[in-house]
């Protein structure tokens, strides 16, 4: 992966080309920040361009040898370490899911830990980085190189690194072997072992900005920049978030529908109509109906703050920005904490299997006594 290819983040792109040019890499890097803002993309870039043999002035070439083989993630000088689930006859390395991981990691370099998981079917597992992977990492990084001037050693979410893998990574991490680079990328810096990170250089990953996202939305889905500037309000800086918004949409269609029909039936006080639309979202099953709730209380907040004035703050799109014009004046400080309250007790009683019909019956009747509050 070039640098090119890489969402924004430029100047922190223009800090590690020339941490490269002044032979100031430290051997190991601790890249952070919240999911979406692309730091393994940004990782990837960095060691190809330290690998590659015809470095141009703000990118690696891309057509030596050591770039297209880095650009199928085969390079004999990169390795990677992420976190995998056990398997009947399989070693819990990552080296067993390595094909699942090139694939993904070339499709989209932006992807969440779940998103990873479902690529490897671990269905109800978690996944982890085990003591086996310390044997594996000490092995590789023993060996001498075999084109490049570094090894490279991309290790993702470390802070699923159980605590035997760790401990047995401590002093090759704090003495490597000469040439030998660490790249640590985490979401949760604070839950990676302090043993591991006191032992790498800090480099914090910042959000992705509204245009940054929608310019990369226009270029790499073919969204026109309208919707796309739309979208990348709603993403929170994700990059992630962004696609999810795109892929989602027609989920949000119909979670808006049942938003409008819900408050509407709610304020007229339809007690029959609820208890139909109740059954209705009922026989979505589990997971839909979390989706509902969820943005469910992202509509009460966004109305929310429509009514107090801060329209600048507004994450909606077209359609809701349409009903909460009027909607809006029914949310309000005298029923919004106790309407976002039900709303959140209905979503945790759903997840521990509480009969759904029963739960969003109670909740739909709440919201009908709590919009004339």
């Amino acid at each position: 992966m070039k640098f090119s290819e890489v969402i924004g983040q430029e100047e922190l792109k223009s800090k590690l080309i020339q941490s490269v040019k002044d032979n100031r890499v430290s051997h190991a890097q601790l890249f952070y920040g919240p999911s979406g803002t692309g730091k393994l993309a940004i990782a990837l870039a960095y060691a190809q361009y330290i690998a590659c043999t015809d470095k141009q002035e703000n990118d690696s070439c891309g057509v030596c040898n050591s770039c297209k083989k880095y650009s199928k993630l085969i390079h004999p000088d990169l390795h990677f370490v992420f976190p995998v689930i056990t398997q009947q006859g399989k070693q819990s390395i990552s080296d067993s899911f390595i094909n699942q991981w090139r694939e993904k990691l070339i499709d989209n370099a932006y992807f969440t830990y779940e998103s990873w998981l479902e690529t490897i079917k671990a269905e109800n597992k978690q996944g982890s980085i085990y003591k086996d992977e310390a044997k594996e990492i000490l092995r590789k990084l023993n060996l001498k190189t075999f084109e490049s001037e570094f090894k490279v050693m991309i290790i993702w979410l470390p802070e699923k690194m159980n605590t035997t893998a760790a401990n047995k990574l401590l002093k090759i991490i704090e003495e490597p072997p000469q040439k030998t680079l660490f790249i640590l990328i985490s979401e949760h810096r604070e839950e990676v072992l302090p043993t591991i990170s006191s032992r790498t250089q800090p480099i914090k990953i910042r959000r992705l900005t509204n245009d940054e996202i929608a310019t990369a939305l226009n270029k790499r889905e073919s969204i026109d920049l309208q919707r796309a500037m739309l979208i990348s309000k709603l993403a929170g800086g994700s990059y992630i978030q962004a696609l999810y918004h795109v892929q989602a949409s027609e989920s949000r269609t119909n979670h808006f529908n049942y938003f409008v029909k819900l408050m509407r039936l709610a304020y007229q006080r339809n007690v029959k109509e609820l208890l139909d639309l109740a059954k209705d979202i009922t026989d979505e099953g589990r997971e839909k109906q979390k989706a509902f709730l969820s943005y469910c209380l992202k509509m009460i907040r966004e109305n929310f703050i429509l009514n107090n004035n801060v329209s600048e703050l507004n994450m909606l799109l077209e359609p809701e920005q349409d009903f909460a014009k009027n909607f809006s004046k029914f949310i309000t400080q005298a029923n919004v904490y106790k309407i976002t309250e039900e709303i959140e007790v209905a979503y945790y009683h759903i997840s521990r299997n509480v009969n759904s019909r029963i739960v969003l019956t109670d909740l739909f009747f709440t919201i009908m006594q709590l919009l004339r509050v």
